[in-house]
């Protein structure tokens, strides 16, 4: 009788799984030596001897633990918020369905959400996501939620916090510091994409510079020549605004494909003010995701198509792959020629597994391209297959 000798994921599974169980054991054992030494104390006298023994309940805990008093706090802190307002999230916490980083996360969307509604709504979605996703996939639809759910205060917030902006300079040691600038997310991006168009155009064969160095020593020019005052950001930002946010009927983000970073959008508004930007605006067939009507007939793609697919998907379509899609492959789900160059047989893979892909043990399924959450991608681990669900 044959048996299979194919390797399983199921023991990685499970030690997942009670790791996180053992993390709820340790705070629920935490919270609980807190909540009685709150209780024991709160009839000691006078009150500065009742401060005392209770400024020493973290310095207690980390004795037992081997965790700083800073680190006591904050776990004390996050796993607090959630078992008082999130219990949905704590008892799949306790189930070993979702560990402490995902819990903490959670945590500190809860202390920024300002509506008890918006907690009870919270509690009751985000297991569910969770549980299938990655801690960054995560930390993005957390952010969405806030700015979805909250958008009105949300957007006080940012603009709060746009007057904030800063620039420092901190010299350090070995002749060299740090320039650091606080900015708006979109400025940012557009900055970070133009250092990365910059350093990698036209560079010499007999340039050792790295591309990081290229990148400073750009940045030092911009800042340093006279002309770089009005000089125009020449990069590609891509953003998802919801049609009625645009309208301005209802306060909302304009958010990049890549899932990294939100701004309102009227910031993006008074950017396309100016006239000294040029947007591409994309509509999304509803039912094909088809980008544009035309097809090509070549191989490849041009380039204004690579540009739609990339604002399209964001990222790499590979189930939990984060890599933002301007530096990844474009790639045809059915293979050129019987698979025609067109947005809805393309998406972006990053060369990792677009080189898995190549070598057979990634397969695209016949779901529809250009969604990350009904994406199907077959992993084949010999003789057996095992489906992720992305």
């Amino acid at each position: 009788m044959a048996t299979s000798t194919a390797p399983s994921t199921t023991r990685l599974g499970d030690v997942v799984r009670w790791r996180a169980m053992a993390e709820w054991n340790e705070l629920e054992a935490m919270l609980d030596y807190r909540d009685a030494e709150m209780a024991r104390t709160a009839s000691v006298e006078p009150p500065m001897r009742r401060q005392i023994e209770r400024s020493a309940i973290c310095l207690s805990i980390g004795e037992a633990t081997g965790l700083s008093e800073g680190q006591v706090q904050g776990r004390l802190s996050a796993a607090g918020t959630v078992r008082e307002q999130a219990p949905s999230v704590w008892d799949a916490f306790g189930d070993g369905l979702v560990d402490f980083t995902r819990v903490r996360d959670i945590a500190a969307t809860i202390d920024q959400l300002k509506r008890a509604e918006s907690v009870t709504r919270l509690d009751r979605l985000v297991v569910t996501y969770a549980v299938d996703h990655t801690g960054a996939e995560l930390r993005a639809w957390l952010r969405r939620f806030v700015q979805r759910v909250e958008a009105d205060l949300a957007v006080e917030r940012a603009e709060d916090e746009r007057r904030h902006r800063h620039v420092a300079v901190r010299h350090g040691a070995d002749s060299m510091g740090t320039l650091y600038a606080y900015l708006p997310s979109h400025e940012l991006a557009a900055i970070e994409a133009r250092l990365r168009k910059e350093a990698r155009r036209n560079v010499a064969d007999d340039d050792e510079r790295t591309v990081a160095q290229r990148e400073a020593d750009q940045l030092v020019a911009w800042c340093t020549h006279s002309e770089a005052a009005t000089s125009a950001v020449d990069a590609n930002i891509a953003v998802m605004i919801d049609a009625d946010v645009l309208a301005g009927a209802v306060a909302g983000f304009a958010e990049s494909t890549d899932g990294r970073w939100a701004v309102p959008a009227g910031w993006i508004a008074a950017v396309v003010g100016t006239g000294s930007t040029f947007w591409h605006r994309i509509v999304t067939d509803p039912v094909t995701d088809d980008l544009l009507s035309h097809e090509y007939l070549g191989r490849f793609s041009p380039d204004t198509l690579n540009v739609a697919l990339r604002f399209r998907d964001g990222v790499c379509q590979s189930p939990g792959c984060m890599v933002p899609a301007e530096r990844c492959d474009i790639d045809h789900r059915e293979p050129w020629p019987e698979g025609r160059t067109r947005a809805d047989n393309l998406g972006p893979l990053c060369r990792r597994h677009h080189t898995m892909k190549g070598h057979g043990v990634l397969k695209w399924s016949t779901g529809p391209p250009g969604r990350r959450d009904p994406l199907v991608i077959e992993i084949y681990l010999s003789p057996t297959s095992i489906e992720f669900d992305g």
